[in-house]
């Protein structure tokens, strides 16, 4: 593979990035959250794409909301979104001593009893915009692997990568479905995300917020690895910083049945979600994909 030169001048506007976040992660948690409010409130208004699909899905998901409540909530999430460029500078850059004053971990004998028993696990969340800082700060405390998309900037995946494995991180491309396997045999914690939607070959329809929604049957494949559990994750942001909360191992899963275990995985997602809603990351086209005959949502 021919080696990247990253000092050429298209990477100009990645590295001046790289140095803004080094410089926001130096800034006090409450002076983070005020400049990422306001900086969340410009993306609100010079983001129409990705505000339209905000909205829909707000829609679409909570429809006893009034056309107030739902400007509301999406402006909300824009907010969380400009202050998820500090949660991220925060994910490579803050010290960890810092770190360690930000945050409270919830029931961490869950994971440590499924660690003792040498199970192989999964940890199951969704994608929150406090999604990158939730790995950081697990990895001050245990050893996982961490499933991870390759970014199309070439310079900014390789200071992502660099990052976390100097933090402690596994990093497992997500398409690679081998080294997925040979990762969770081996007792090192997953953590996987399936709430994307990745068509419908890969999927089962199943309610999501009463939306039927491509699911994909991923979780459900891996879980049937032997001797393999399910634990959920949230972590949300709140006044003083951050709280990471596991849930007991799911019971009973996976089952034979598709649409069963797709369901499972969307109410515990959906549960995670109504604790800050504002966080979850609804710019994504959830419901790209619809049954046949059903117009597209976007």
């Amino acid at each position: 593979m021919k080696k990247q030169n990253f000092y050429h001048p298209k990477f100009i506007p990645t590295w001046i990035l790289i140095g803004l976040m080094k410089l926001g992660a130096k800034l006090p948690f409450k002076t983070q959250v005020a400049i990422g409010t306001g900086f969340g409130k410009l993306l609100y208004l010079i983001l129409p794409r990705f505000r339209k699909i905000t909205l829909i899905n707000i829609v679409k998901c909570f429809p006893d909301k009034n056309k107030s409540q739902v400007r509301q909530l999406a402006k909300q999430h824009f907010t969380a979104l400009g202050v998820a460029f500090f949660e991220s500078a925060n994910c490579f850059y803050l010290s960890d001593v810092a770190l360690k004053e930000r945050y409270r971990i919830k029931n961490t004998q869950i994971l440590q009893n499924a660690l003792t028993q040498k199970k192989n696990i999964i940890l199951l969340v969704g994608h929150f915009t406090t999604m990158m800082l939730a790995g950081r700060i697990l990895l001050q405390n245990f050893k996982f692997a961490d499933l991870y998309r390759p970014q199309n900037n070439a310079l900014f995946d390789a200071e992502m990568t660099k990052q976390f494995t100097q933090h402690g991180s596994i990093m497992v491309k997500a398409k690679d479905s081998r080294a997925l396997i040979k990762t969770l045999k081996s007792g090192l914690p997953i953590w996987y995300a399936p709430d994307q939607d990745l068509g419908i070959q890969r999927s089962t329809f199943a309610p999501f917020f009463g939306v039927e929604t491509a699911t994909i049957n991923a979780t459900a494949k891996l879980a049937k690895t032997g001797n393999t559990i399910v634990i959920p994750l949230s972590f949300l942001r709140n006044k003083s910083g951050y709280e990471l909360e596991f849930s007991p191992a799911l019971s009973g899963y996976p089952s034979s049945d598709a649409l069963q275990n797709a369901a499972i995985t969307n109410q515990i997602l959906q549960a995670q979600i109504l604790k800050a809603p504002e966080q979850y990351l609804w710019i994504h086209r959830r419901f790209k994909t619809r049954p046949e005959g059903e117009a597209s949502f976007y």
